[in-house]
């Protein structure tokens, strides 16, 4: 009877919702459940909601708290202290000769950062040594309750909705080979992603990004800010939401639905605002790579059948492209939005106000698709010719969503982000991650001011940083020891990490570079390393509900072609030779993989380790040369220079390296000499003295480039 009541209370209360209770019946009679801890209302919630009895396996600090005891008292209780392997053996009996459905917390304690904590390996050898089945609950919302223990870092409510999500029933599958502490480690990992898996699992992704910024405005509160630009100008989700309707309602009226338009601007909060705009009425952004000149953007318009582009004088005239827009503007129709500005009227504000005001009411009335193309990036071309990638709204938010079960941030971090939003990973990390999740993103409009930057960082007290090693040893040689003292997380991708810009931020700010790996083409993150799962001189593990298949590629050992598969995988190519057509992600493998075009090792662990592009690798005399392993041998040698290693064709050896290096007056005489045991084949006889190497804006090297020079050179 008790049970009722409370069940009652707490529907009414926190309108409880339960998933997936079919899967609770599945799991069997002898079933270990493994929930995340929110809050204090936990135990309460699964003891009341649950059916029939459950045992908890709980933390001794909680169990003894004296108002939870009378709702303890509604179901067996293991007072339990993860770290004592003693208790942990009696629970292990307790599970094996005993018909029952135990819960534990494999954190041991309630969350302080709103994701999850410290999974003990301990709940994995219990689990694997009990060999019941794991039924894995996700509790989403008590952590907005005053019960929670995140005071002052979420907004926190009274009544916020509750939902408990019951997935489906699994095994640890622990390879049986591994024994000891080696066994126990690695039932600890496998239990840890299933609890990231299970917080993907539950995540809400399947929305437009536009619903999901309203929904943040739910959970943050209408008044938190959460973007600004160097204009100084803090707005606030009310403020962008309003600005995003009112822009949103002016470019309907020169666009037509499903349209691709581009979108030639720096990052601000203007952009932003005509991003969310044009998703707003169901148009495409396609973000435009200014940094590739008149024929570039020329190329990615035909590419992607862009009749209108979007910039602004101010940007033009700053930026020196007036040369540039008077191209452009031949063959697409260029608009500004100064002129855009000057025809919304006062009359127009009150309208977008209002419909602020009222927007969810109306908006779900869209019925606007997740899976309808969000926006339009267009590839590097460090390699080739630019191709542009669709990415829908679901691949976008579902990135979030993988990167949010691995890495803790909440709407206390403050996001500097300097890569422009033509760049995947200055546009879905370091744009819309932050603003959909509560931070406060600060724009900046380019990533070459390399002595602002850090300024820009020790001002705004910035948390977290994306970037590129080219760019982040450019800031670390510049900044002062004091400038990234609020630094919680720097995030590399793009482009292999050097030792020494690891080493320059590690003795210089106290930082250690978390390094990632991912593509355009993966929205962007596919990997990362985290401060819970970190290996030197990887990229990380793989995000949460992301398969992977290694094709072999002869002569390589130990390493191959990385092929993925994943809710973040994008919709589609956009190709030069067939403009405007989608062209959806092929593999060998099947529809819906992508060949990344990296070789890749991944280790018994799960951590990836990049050998190098499948271009990137010569074939010299009959022998497999890694492109990659020669750079660091040669930034080794000599770490304060740049090094990049190329290869064109050979009569003889049918290719040949070429060494692009800043260091002067190299030999082959010299290098030899300091390279006793590594692979003569695989040194470069042929060397060419640069200023710079050349780097596209994104900071990645521009290989395409590089090649260029090399053939001009030699051939």
């Amino acid at each position: 009877m008790l049970k009722i009541i409370l069940r009652w209370i707490l529907t009414l209360l926190y309108k409880v919702e339960v998933k997936g209770l079919e899967n609770y019946k599945k799991a069997g009679n002898r079933v270990l459940i493994i929930s995340n801890h929110s809050s204090f209302l936990d135990p309460l919630l699964l003891s009341v909601f649950l059916p029939n009895d459950i045992t908890f396996a709980i933390n001794k600090d909680i169990a003894d708290r004296w108002w939870l005891k009378p709702f303890l008292g509604l179901s067996n209780v293991f007072s339990l202290d993860p770290t004592h392997p003693m208790q942990l053996k009696d629970l292990i009996h307790h599970l094996k000769d005993t018909d029952s459905k135990t819960v534990i917390f494999p954190e041991g304690r309630i969350t302080v950062t709103g994701s999850l904590m410290k999974i003990y390996d301990g709940t994995g050898m219990v689990a694997d040594k009990s060999g019941a089945a794991l039924l894995p609950i996700r509790i989403d919302g008590a952590e907005y309750t005053p019960f929670s223990r995140l005071q002052k870092i979420v907004k926190l409510r009274l009544f916020p909705k509750i939902t408990l999500s019951i997935l489906a029933p699994t095994k640890l599958g622990i390879d049986d080979k591994l024994q000891g502490k080696a066994r126990r480690h690695a039932s600890g990992t496998v239990l840890a992603d299933i609890m990231t898996d299970m917080v993907f699992n539950t995540s809400r992704y399947q929305q437009t990004l536009f619903s999901a910024l309203l929904e943040a405005k739910k959970i943050h509160g209408g008044k938190h800010t959460v973007a600004e630009d160097t204009d100084r100008i803090p707005l606030s989700y009310n403020t962008i939401i309003t600005r995003t309707i009112a822009i949103g309602n002016a470019l309907k009226k020169i666009s037509s639905p499903n349209e691709n338009i581009g979108i030639y601007l720096p990052n601000s909060t203007k952009t932003l605002n005509i991003v969310l705009g044009l998703q707003l009425i169901g148009r495409v952004p396609a973000m435009l790579n200014y940094s590739t000149g008149a024929s570039g953007m020329g190329s990615a318009c035909q590419t992607a059948k862009i009749k209108t582009v979007l910039t602004s004088r101010r940007f033009i005239e700053l930026g020196k492209f007036v040369s540039d827009a008077q191209q452009l503007s031949e063959i697409v129709n260029l608009i500004y939005l100064e002129d855009i500005a000057a025809k919304i009227t006062l009359i127009d504000k009150l309208t977008a106000f209002i419909q602020a005001q009222t927007v969810n009411f109306w908006y779900p009335r869209l019925n606007q698709s997740a899976e309808s193309p969000a926006v339009v990036l267009f590839t590097s071309g460090s390699e080739g010719a630019p191709k542009g990638v669709v990415l829908s709204h679901s691949n976008i938010l579902a990135n979030h969503k993988q990167v949010s079960a691995r890495i803790n941030f909440n709407a206390q971090d403050v996001v500097l982000n300097f890569l422009p939003m033509f760049h995947s990973f200055g546009f879905t990390v370091g744009t819309m991650l932050p603003i959909m999740n509560g931070m406060t993103t600060f724009f900046y409009p380019s990533p070459l001011h390399y002595s602002i930057i850090p300024e820009i960082a020790y001002e705004i007290g910035a948390t977290i940083i994306f970037g590129t090693n080219t760019f982040l040893a450019a800031y670390g040689h510049k900044a002062h020891a004091y400038d990234f003292f609020n630094i919680r997380y720097v995030v590399a991708g793009a482009e292999k990490l050097n030792e020494n810009t690891r080493q320059l931020w590690s003795d210089k700010f106290g930082i250690r570079i978390l390094e990632g790996y991912g593509a355009t083409e993966t929205s962007p993150v596919a990997a990362v390393n985290t401060p819970m799962y970190y290996k030197k001189g990887t990229v990380g593990r793989l995000l949460p509900n992301m398969q992977y298949k290694l094709k072999n590629i002869p002569g390589i050992e130990d390493a191959g072609q990385l092929h993925l598969y994943g809710k973040n995988i994008m919709q589609g190519y956009l190709l030069a030779n067939n403009p405007g057509v989608l062209v959806p992600p092929k593999s060998i493998y099947g529809e819906g993989w992508y060949d990344t075009g990296d070789i890749v090792h991944i280790d018994n662990e799960g951590y990836l380790s990049i050998r190098g592009r499948s271009k990137r690798f010569a074939k010299i005399s009959g022998e497999i040369i890694s492109l990659a392993a020669v750079e660091q041998h040669l930034i080794a040698l000599w770490p304060d220079t740049e090094h990049l290693i190329v290869c064109i064709p050979d009569d003889k050896k049918g290719e040949q390296l070429v060494l692009l290096s800043t260091r002067a007056k190299l030999s082959y005489k010299e290098l030899k000499q300091k390279s006793v045991g590594f692979s003569s084949i695989a040194l470069p006889k042929k060397f060419i003295h640069v200023e710079a190497l050349p780097i596209l804006a994104s900071g990645k090297i521009n290989y395409a480039a590089a090649t260029e020079i090399a053939l001009r050179e030699f051939s």
